[in-house]
């Protein structure tokens, strides 16, 4: 029997791989996928023709300023974007907003120290004016970080890239009520689904023939290799993607291609797998408008309204704080 590890003494990555994998059904958080590597796989990603989720928002991005400033209706706020990456959808929003003068503080947070430091080289570049307080942490701890600071600013809280999508609809409801907990009355909450749409179409974005998503998945068992000590063999794991378009979840799956042992001497820790034994790591849960509405209301949300792409295939959803 493998050694029990007391939770306290690892890091919070190792944490939740050794629990993780020691479920049934084997699981790994989609948060992990960003490091250094997985950053530079999923710029990749996003610069497929089969990944339209990219470009559909940014379409909403390059025309949706005014709209937004409309709502925010001249206040001063700070521009939180929750898992901000490269920043690279977000910039047509700031160069908007700072064309129209407005008057707001951008506050991007992302886990990844990667992608903190490439944002911050871009707004120093082009905007070395604007106020930017970027902040490495997890959600909730950021969160709860401005949440002490002494402003009166509106907060306008980007969500965006369907990223609400890696939760089931019950978790996804759960995480907007938290979220919810650290805003104020007014405050604004602009988040992005994929909307439902040709089952053809969404599989072809999660299974991409040139092979970049399958990289990006095998990635994370290489990042539990480079940091927890793991011998995965990467060769023997296969990357295997579903859609369900009744429900609407994409899944991603890495499968064992036969029966084998990890072992994590680092952690004293090992996982047995049976040959074709899978483990999920992404879900991509997709919405109709009603379902989106209908969340909104759920998670204690005013709806305001849809902004979305030229075909209807993405919406960045615009909910107030009552």
């Amino acid at each position: 029997m493998p050694k029990t590890i007391p939770v306290p003494t690892l890091s919070p990555f190792a944490a939740e791989v050794i629990e993780g994998l020691s479920e049934q059904p084997k699981r790994l958080s989609s948060k992990w996928f960003y490091d250094e590597r997985g950053d530079a796989l999923f710029q990749a990603i996003m610069a497929m023709p089969e990944y339209y989720l990219t470009d559909c928002e940014r379409e909403i991005f390059q025309r949706s300023g005014p709209a937004l400033l409309s709502i925010i209706a001249g206040r001063p706020f700070d521009l939180i974007e929750l898992g901000a990456g490269d920043g690279s959808k977000t910039q047509h929003l700031i160069e908007q907003f700072l064309a129209a003068g407005a008057r707001f503080v951008y506050r991007p947070i992302d886990i990844s120290a990667n992608a903190i430091d490439l944002l911050g080289d871009l707004i120093h570049h082009r905007w070395p004016l604007l106020p930017f307080e970027p902040i490495q942490a997890d959600y909730f701890t950021a969160l709860n970080r401005l949440g002490q600071s002494k402003t009166d600013h509106l907060r306008l809280v980007l969500f965006p890239g369907a990223n609400i999508g890696n939760f089931n609809r019950a978790e996804a409801e759960k995480f907007l009520r938290h979220l919810r907990s650290f805003l104020r009355p007014g405050d604004l909450l602009l988040t992005g689904f994929d909307l439902k749409k040709d089952p053809a179409t969404i599989l072809a974005a999660y299974n991409d023939p040139a092979g970049h998503t399958a990289a990006f998945n095998l990635n994370l068992l290489a990042r539990i290799n480079r940091e927890l000590g793991a011998d995965f063999q990467l060769s023997a794991w296969k990357h295997w993607e579903t859609y369900d378009p009744a429900g609407g979840a994409a899944r991603s799956f890495l499968v064992a291609d036969g029966p084998q042992t990890v072992h994590l001497p680092d952690l004293d820790h090992s996982i047995t797998f049976e040959a074709y034994e899978a483990i999920c790591v992404e879900i991509s849960q997709k919405y109709s408008r009603e379902e989106i509405r209908a969340l909104a209301a759920a998670a204690g949300y005013t709806f305001v309204q849809n902004l979305e792409d030229s075909r209807g295939w993405f919406a960045d959803s615009v909910w107030r704080v009552s």
